[in-house]
């Protein structure tokens, strides 16, 4: 366990608007003015930021993106060790989140250093608010994996998730990605495509994958974040007695995913195992 309780230095993971600089909190100004160090992903894009904000910046300004996060990193810890706040921000959202910053925290963690936050706009939540599907569970998977292959194998290992899933796409990827996401999750899985939040073009496309993976192939630009619903309690009963799951095994997976009794999982996995008994054999190939 580390104490980071007596530690002077400080890291601040500043969360910065998604889109509209209007929604910057006075925290965040407070926090970019008084800094000795600012981390930016973007430093033109922070420049603008602080500028919309009216903030004179009276600390350090240095570089923090994916390409020089190790060459930085030994320079911010000494700065902090040294006593000094260091402010993180990335382009927009939250630093560490599909952004650089997750290192730097952990090793500050490792280091002893207390690292705090200022809260801000997450496109992940906007997202998944806006998009009127199920909000109680559900998991950000960031961005799919660019290759085909892989994109195609991680997406299969989400296919029986209950929850609600998140992702974050190119708009030049977004029709392959739809397309692989119908191929995983099948053609009617209801879903929610998020251009632009808060900024002026704002657009929530809702429908099924397969709708909007043909809506996607006319181009889409700006930021992207796609929502789409989790995998129906039957579903996930009739999977886990196709992998040959112990019923007592499928029943607790089942009642652990869904957050409902055992009972109802119960009746859900004998449905599914009677079901694929009394499926007719596949004809003999030839």
């Amino acid at each position: 366990m580390t104490d980071t309780s007596n530690t002077e230095g400080l890291l601040v993971l500043a969360g910065t608007p998604i889109g509209d600089a209007r929604d910057a909190s006075p925290r965040l100004a407070e926090a970019l003015s008084g800094a000795a160090v600012v981390a930016a992903e973007d430093t033109r894009r922070l420049r603008r930021l602080v500028a919309a904000l009216g903030v004179e910046l009276s600390g350090r300004v240095v570089s923090y993106y994916d390409a020089v996060e190790r060459e930085r990193q030994p320079h911010l810890l000494a700065a902090m060790r040294a006593g000094e706040r260091v402010v993180l921000v990335t382009d927009a959202g939250m630093p560490s989140v599909s952004d650089p910053g997750y290192r730097l925290v952990a090793a500050c963690v490792e280091a002893g250093i207390r690292v705090t936050a200022v809260p801000g706009p997450s496109a992940v939540l906007t997202a998944l608010a806006l998009s009127g599907l199920p909000t109680d569970r559900f998991t950000f998977e960031g961005f799919a994996p660019r290759r085909p292959g892989e994109r195609s194998r991680a997406l299969a290992a989400l296919a029986h998730d209950p929850r609600t899933m998140v992702f974050f796409e190119a708009p030049h990827r977004l029709a392959a990605a739809l397309e692989a996401m119908v191929q995983a999750f099948g053609e009617q899985r209801p879903a929610a495509v998020c251009r632009e939040l808060t900024k002026t073009y704002e657009q929530v496309r809702r429908g099924s994958l397969v709708e909007l993976a043909q809506w996607a192939q006319e181009g889409v630009r700006g930021e992207i974040t796609i929502v789409i619903q989790g995998a129906e309690v039957g579903v996930t009963a009739v999977a886990l007695a196709v992998d040959g799951d112990p019923r007592k095994v499928a029943i607790a997976a089942v009642a652990a995913a869904f957050g409902i009794d055992k009972r109802a999982a119960y009746d859900a996995v004998v449905a599914a195992k009677n079901a694929k008994e009394t499926q007719p054999p596949a004809a003999y190939p030839g």
